[in-house]
Order: C-alpha cells, then structure tokens, then sequence
C-alpha cells in the first residue's frame, strides 16, 4: 500500500499534470490507493472495471459518467481509455491487475500516466 502511494504521489501528483489519482485492484474491485483527498464510491471503480470487460464499445460510443461528470471519449483500447468534458479530462490505464485511473484540469499533460503504470506493472 505503501509503495502504490508514494507511486501516485511522486509518480503522479508531483509532476503537476495530473489533478487526483487512485489504483484500483481488479480482482478484490476496490480503490487499493488514492492521493489525498480523491474519494472514489464503489460505484465509480466498478463502473472503470466494466468499462473495459464489458462496455468498452459503449464507451467509445457514449462516454463514461465518472464522479457525477459526463466524459466523452477521445480515445479507447483494450489498455487505456482517454476521455475529456469542459473542466478537463480522465485518463484509465489497465494493468493485469490494476486500474489506474487519473483526473486532469486543462494544459495538464497526462501522459505521466504511461511512466506510471509501467511501474505498476513490474510490481504486478
């Protein structure tokens, strides 16, 4: 636990192009780690784990609702979804046994998110 926090806080947060962040573990279906202050319900991480396993079509499609946002789809694959609204944007990356999942504010750049969760991955 301690480990997927300080990945989120130097990782992530410290780059400045990334507002919140939280992994979620797939097989247990809950936020594992999350920067301070970014509460995730239930809800909203099963709705990122369907969105790959079964709505991914949909999403490209649809967009995604997320903390009582509407995100329209920019781009989605089997790995990473990239969506975005008037405030900013999320960006969801999947690992074997993770999501994880970023919120970004306009000018950011979340591509930090790739560095990220090839860390992630060599922990899984």
């Amino acid at each position: 636990m301690d480990q997927l926090q300080a990945l989120l806080n130097d990782g992530l947060i410290r780059t400045q192009h990334v507002e919140n962040a939280a992994i979620i573990d797939i097989k247990e279906r809950k936020v594992c780690a999350s920067t301070f202050g970014f509460n995730m319900p239930p809800e909203d991480a099963l709705n990122l784990i369907y969105a790959f396993y079964k709505n991914l079509l949909q999403v490209r499609r649809g967009g995604l609702d997320f903390k009582e946002k509407h995100y329209k789809c920019v781009r989605a694959d089997e790995h990473s979804i990239y969506l975005h609204n008037p405030d900013g944007g999320l960006i969801v990356v999947k690992t074997k046994t993770s999501i994880l999942v970023a919120t970004y504010g306009v000018g950011m750049y979340p591509s930090v998110c790739v560095e990220a969760v090839e860390k992630l991955g060599k922990g899984n």
